[in-house]
């Protein structure tokens, strides 16, 4: 399997050419969503796209890790994470190759 990244440069090129927005537009529209949900993110919302997923901020207690080079005990702190869960579709969709 191939492995191959999608930019925001290819999200802002396929809205080019499905909606027929100029090229700064299209780049303007995609800057513009993620920015909505990186902000509603960061203001602790959950951000769910219908037949994509939901991202939602889980807050994980402070605990005692481990260095597993040394084996000394280090603390580590509270802190949000980041969480997704995919739509059954999208699980689906990505189960079954994109078809």
């Amino acid at each position: 399997m191939a492995e191959k990244t999608l930019t925001r440069m290819d999200l802002s090129e396929s809205v080019f050419r499905a909606l027929g927005l100029s090229r700064n537009d299209s780049a303007q529209l995609v800057e513009s969503v993620l920015q909505h949900v990186s902000d509603a993110l960061a203001a602790g919302e959950t951000v769910k796209i219908s037949s994509f997923g939901t991202f939602s901020l889980r807050a994980k207690t402070a605990r005692v890790g481990r260095n597993p080079k040394t084996g000394d005990e280090v603390p580590i702190s509270p802190r949000r994470v980041l969480t997704f869960r995919p739509s059954h579709l999208m699980k689906d969709r990505v189960a079954g190759g994109g078809k």
